[in-house]
C-alpha cells in the first residue's frame, strides 16, 4: 500500500526523555500527549483515549520513496511488502491470522518521506503487537524464493494502479516535471524498469540502513496509561541494539523554477477531461515562520468545499466547471506541493478553465479576498483539527507523520493556535507562491476520435 501527523512525561526505567518542550503553557484541546525516548534511540508518543478498550499501535520509519537509492526507485515500497514475509519466530501469516482472529486490523503504507506499519486491536493485544514489530525490525528473513514473486506482485500493482489509469499516468508525469532534481519527482511505487531490477540484496541493504530503532517512532493511541506503555516498550523494543546515529537523508535540493510547464495526456479511456495545477512551495519544515500555516489557510480558502473561492467562481458563477478544489501538502521533509484541481463543464476547453483559475489566484494575491470567506476558512480548519481528535487512528497518523518529517509534538499541539494567528495579509503573501513559473499544469483529455461530448479547444 502506498500514499500520494504537550503534555506531560511519565518516568519509566531506562527511558530517556526528550527535552520537555511539550511542557509548555499552551493548552491545546485534546488528550495530553506523552513523549519519551529509549536508550537505543526509539522515539515514543502515547496518546490516551479511554472511550473504548482499543489501541492503535504504529511504528513509523523515517524513510520513504524519496530515500530510495538512485536507480532503485520503489525499494521503500517493495520492502514494505517484504516486511510481511515473516521471521524465524513469526513465519509468514502467523501474526496476520492472530490479528484477524481477534477482530483487529493491520496494514502498512509508504509515502515520499516515511513508511508506517499499524495494527488496531483490543488493548490486551498491545504487547503482542509490540513483540511482532520488534521482531521484524531486527529479524526479517528473505530469500530469492520470497523476493522474486513479491516483485511480480508490485509490478502487477503498478500495472493496475498506474499503467492502466490515465489520471495516474498524468499525475506521475506532472510530478516528474515539477521536480527536475529532487526525488519527490519519482513515483512512490517506482518506475517499472527499475522495479524489475530490485532483488534480495537491494532489499536487505535498505532494511539494514533504515529499519533501526534510531530511525523509528512508536506511536500508541487508545485505552492505555502512558507509564505502562513506555515500560512495555522498554521491555520489548528496548532489547533491540542501537546501531549508532540515525541515517542521514541525502537529498538534492530542487532549484528555483523559472518556467511554467504544461503536460498534456490524451487517452481513449478518458471519459471526463480534468485539470490539475501543481506549484512548488515550502513545507511546514522548510518554510519561514507562519508561511506554512498561511498556505494551509489559502488552500482551504481557494478550494475547501462549496464555499471556497474556486468553487463559487468556476462552478456557481461562471458555470465553467462541475468541480474545483485546492490542497496544500504541508507535511513533508523538503519543499512540497500545492494542488489546484478542477473538472470542466461540458463544452469548456481546459485552457479557458486554466485562465479562470489563474484569475482567482491573482485576485487572492492582490488582496481581493473577502474577510468573511477568510474567517470561514480558518474556522473550518480549526474545527477539522478538533473533529480529528475523535479518532485515535487519525491522531496517531497526525503525530506520526509530523515526527517522521522533522516536526515536533509541540508543533502538532499548537497547530490550531498558529492557524488562528494567520492574517489576511499573510494569506495574500502566501498566494504569491502560486506563481505560474513555479508550476506544472496537467491537462487530461479524451484521445482524438473518442466522442466524450466535450470540446477540446475553442
Amino acid at each position: 500500500m502506498y500514499e500520494m501527523s504537550f503534555g506531560q512525561s511519565a518516568a519509566a526505567p531506562g527511558a530517556l526523555f526528550l527535552n520537555p518542550s511539550a511542557q509548555s503553557t499552551a493548552k491545546p484541546a485534546g488528550p495530553a500527549i506523552t513523549e519519551a525516548k529509549l536508550a537505543n534511540g526509539l522515539d515514543i508518543v502515547v496518546i490516551p483515549d479511554h472511550r473504548a478498550p482499543v489501541v492503535t499501535h504504529m511504528v513509523w520509519y523515517r524513510n520513504g520513496s524519496a530515500d530510495d537509492p538512485l536507480g532503485k526507485s520503489g525499494i521503500a515500497h517493495f520492502l514494505e511488502h517484504l516486511m510481511f514475509k515473516g521471521t524465524r519466530n513469526n513465519p509468514q501469516g502467523k501474526f496476520s491470522e492472530l490479528v484477524a482472529d481477534s477482530g483487529g486490523q493491520e496494514n502498512a503504507f509508504t509515502s515520499n518521506d516515511y513508511t508506517a506499519y499499524f495494527q488496531r486491536v483490543a488493548k490486551d493485544q498491545l504487547a503482542v503487537c509490540m513483540e511482532y514489530e520488534a521482531d521484524r525490525m531486527k529479524n526479517l528473513v528473505l530469500s530469492d524464493e520470497i523476493v522474486a514473486p513479491e516483485r511480480e506482485v508490485v509490478l502487477e500493482e503498478r500495472r493496475m494502479r498506474t499503467d492502466s489509469d490515465p489520471s495516474d499516468q498524468l499525475n506521475e508525469a506532472v510530478q516528474a516535471a515539477l521536480f527536475t532534481q529532487h526525488p519527490y519527482g519519482r513515483p512512490i511505487i517506482g518506475w517499472n524498469h527499475e522495479i524489475e531490477g530490485l532483488d534480495r540484496v537491494d532489499a536487505l541493504a535498505y532494511y539494514d540502513r533504515f529499519y533501526t530503532p534510531e530511525n523509528a517512532i512508536l506511536v500508541v493511541a487508545g485505552d492505555v496509561e502512558p507509564a505502562e506503555v513506555i515500560a512495555l516498550a522498554e521491555k520489548i523494543y528496548g532489547q533491540i541494539p542501537a546501531r549508532g546515529e540515525a541515517p542521514e537523508r541525502m537529498r538534492p535540493r530542487e532549484p528555483s523554477p523559472r518556467a511554467h510547464r504544461l503536460v498534456t495526456l490524451a487517452d481513449e479511456k478518458v471519459e471526463q477531461p480534468s485539470y490539475q495545477g501543481v506549484y512548488l512551495v515550502p513545507s511546514y519544515r522548510t518554510a519561514e515562520k507562519g508561511v506554512g500555516e498561511a498556505l494551509e489557510v489559502l488552500g482551504h480558502l481557494l478550494g475547501g468545499g462549496q464555499t471556497s473561492l474556486l468553487f463559487k467562481s468556476l462552478v456557481m458563477e461562471q458555470k465553467i466547471a462541475v468541480a474545483a478544489g485546492a490542497h496544500y501538502l504541508g507535511t513533508a521533509v523538503d519543499d512540497t506541493r500545492f494542488y489546484v484541481v478542477a473538472v470542466p463543464a461540458p463544452g469548456v476547453p481546459l485552457d479557458r478553465l486554466d485562465a479562470a483559475i489563474d484569475a482567482v489566484i491573482a485576485r487572492a494575491a492582490a488582496g481581493g479576498v473577502d474577510e468573511a470567506d477568510f474567517l470561514r476558512a480558518k474556522t473550518r480548519l480549526v474545527a477539522d483539527a478538533v473533529y480529528a481528535q475523535d479518532s485515535q487512528a487519525s491522531l496517531a497518523r497526525w503525530y506520526g507523520a509530523a515526527l517522521a518529517t522533522g516536526l515536533s509534538v509541540e508543533d502538532v499541539a499548537k497547530w490550531p493556535e498558529r492557524i488562528e494567528a494567520v492574517t489576511l495579509e499573510d494569506v495574500r503573501k502566501a498566494a504569491l507562491w502560486l506563481d505560474k513559473k513555479r508550476s506544472v499544469t496537467g491537462f487530461l483529455l479524451s484521445a482524438p476520435g473518442h466522442d466524450s461530448g466535450l470540446e477540446l479547444d475553442g
